[in-house]
C-alpha cells in the first residue's frame, strides 16, 4: 500500500479527515519553500500538494497564477525543485508530497525520467491536471511501476461515463473538484456536493478529497461528514503573496500559514 493510501486508511480508523494544503515551489524561494513544507509538518497535515510553476495555469485563480509568476520571475526551473526537495529527505517527518504539475513539464523531460527524479525526490504521487484521465493509460503504467500513486481529477460537470474510466486510472485518491471554473476560495460550500460525492462513492472505492472553493475550517468541518480529504490552496498561497503585496517577512508569512493550517487540522481531525 502506498504511503498515501496508508495515510487515508489512518485517519478513517482515527475517525478524521485528511487536510492537504497546496504551495507553489519557489515562491519566494526555495529556501522559503523548505521552511514551509517543515513548518507545515510541524502543524500536523496529512499530505502537501506541491505546484510546480508553469507560465500558462490550468484552472487556477489569480492567486495561485500570481505566485507562479513570482517563482518563475525568479528563474525557478524543475531540476532547482527536485534538488531543494531531495534536501528535504532527510527529515523523516515529512508527510507524504503530491507533484502538482503540467504534463507539458513531464513531456519535455520525459515520462520516464520525470517520474524517476519524483521518486529521487521524495515525492508519493502525482497530479497532471491536463492529462485526461480516460487518456492516460501510458503514463499510468509508468507512474505505478516507479510506486507512485497518480491521482485523478473529477469536475461536477464530468459525464458519467467519463467517471467510470477516470477512477479506474486512478490510484492514491480522488481529486473532487467542488465547482466548476477555477481555483479561489469561495464563501460557502455548493448545495450539489453530498450529492456528487454519493455518485462518485457508487464508482470507486478510492478516497474522496474535495478541493476548489475551500477556504475555512468551518467549511472544513463541514466535509467531515462526507469527504475523506480537504484540499486547500488559495488560502494558503495567499498568505505567502503576503510577501510581496504588503512586504510581509518570510518568517511571518510562513508563521501565518503554520497557524492557519494547524486550525485546519483541528477542524479535519478533532
Amino acid at each position: 500500500m502506498s504511503r498515501i493510501r496508508e495515510t487515508f486508511e489512518r485517519l478513517k480508523s482515527q475517525n478524521a479527515t485528511a487536510f492537504m494544503p497546496y504551495i507553489s515551489a519557489g515562491d519566494p524561494d526555495l529556501d522559503a519553500t523548505k521552511l514551509l513544507v517543515r513548518r507545515l509538518a510541524v502543524s500536523g497535515v496529512d499530505l502537501i500538494e506541491v505546484g510546480f510553476p508553469y507560465s500558462d495555469p490550468i484552472a487556477d485563480g489569480p492567486v495561485i497564477q500570481t505566485s507562479f509568476t513570482h517563482a518563475l520571475e525568479r528563474g525557478i526551473r524543475v531540476p532547482d525543485i527536485f534538488r531543494a526537495f531531495r534536501e528535504l529527505k532527510e527529515h523523516h517527518d515529512i508527510p507524504p508530497l503530491l507533484a502538482m504539475v503540467s504534463y507539458s513539464i513531464v513531456f519535455r523531460i520525459g515520462p520516464a525520467g520525470f517520474v524517476r527524479q519524483c521518486v529521487d525526490a521524495g515525492f508519493s504521487g502525482l497530479i497532471v491536471p491536463d492529462l485526461p484521465g480516460d487518456e492516460a493509460d501510458e503514463f499510468v503504467d509508468v507512474v505505478r511501476e516507479a510506486g507512485l500513486d497518480l491521482i485523478q481529477l473529477v469536475a461536477p460537470t464530468t459525464p458519467l461515463a467519463r467517471i467510470k474510466k477516470i477512477v479506474k486510472a486512478a490510484s492514491g485518491f480522488v481529486y473532487c473538484i467542488a465547482v466548476a471554473g477555477i481555483t479561489g476560495e469561495r464563501t460557502g460550500l455548493p448545495d450539489h456536493l453530498r450529492g456528487y460525492l454519493d455518485t462518485l462513492r457508487g464508482e470507486t472505492d478510492l478516497p474522496l478529497a474535495v478541493g476548489f472553493g475551500i477556504g475555512n475550517a468551518e467549511q472544513a468541518a463541514q466535509l467531515r461528514e462526507f469527504a475523506d480529504g480537504v484540499i486547500v490552496g488559495s488560502a494558503v498561497v495567499r498568505r505567502i503573496n503576503a510577501i510581496h503585496d504588503e512586504n510581509l517577512p518570510v518568517e511571518d508569512a510562513i508563521e501565518s500559514i503554520g497557524q492557519f493550517t494547524s486550525e485546519m487540522v483541528r477542524a479535519t481531525h478533532d
